[in-house]
């Protein structure tokens, strides 16, 4: 539990420093741009895209404070840009929460698929499949059982193609040394 409270307190002060801040901006851009330009409406209640990977990107470099201001401050942003539907604050809840996990799983550790796939699957499961779904029931006046088969087909396909997807990517950027230019203090902030 320390280590967990040590974690959050760390997460939480790296929003003294200016260069965490440009950062989210500009992750922040990437996010919008691969929301709208990377991402296919499957039917009226599945989309598959690219924006998360942004988020997730901020969760691993700044951890689960950082990570979870930025998610839900993501999720106002896209809506006010492009509304699609009514604004439902349980969506924004389940990216604060999603944005958490990955920061609790990820931040000032080694870069691990094993790692990912763990919290894919827990984010999968529990923000969108279980909250995402009780969400769309109560919008859309469907039941929850009836919305829920499709949903769980798609997480659990989608959910280990992202994980692969986001360790490839930052792979290429850590091998590249740019989380060292993003983030100066990188490498000793992993804990081996």
């Amino acid at each position: 539990m320390k280590k967990l409270l040590a974690l959050i307190s760390e997460s939480y002060h790296e929003f003294k420093k200016v260069n965490t801040i440009t950062c989210c901006a500009m992750f922040g851009a990437m996010s919008i741009v691969l929301s709208y330009v990377a991402s296919i409406r499957v039917t009226p209640n599945l989309k598959i895209g690219l924006g998360a990977l942004p988020n997730e990107m901020v969760d691993y470099l700044f951890g689960p404070v950082v990570g979870a201001l930025f998610g839900g401050g993501m999720d106002i942003i896209k809506f006010m840009l492009k509304p699609d539907g009514g604004f439902m604050p349980g969506f924004t809840f389940n990216a604060m929460l999603a944005a958490f996990i990955y920061g609790i799983f990820l931040y000032k550790k080694p870069l691990s698929l094993t790692r990912m796939m763990i919290a894919k699957f827990i984010v999968a499961i529990l923000c969108n499949i279980i909250l995402g779904t009780y969400w769309l029931s109560m919008i859309n006046g469907k039941g929850f059982l009836a919305l829920l088969p499709g949903r769980f087909v798609k997480n659990m396909i989608q959910a280990p193609v992202d994980a692969i997807l986001f360790y490839a990517v930052a792979q290429a950027l850590e091998k590249a040394k740019v989380f060292k230019l993003i983030k100066p203090d990188y490498k000793s902030s992993v804990k081996k």
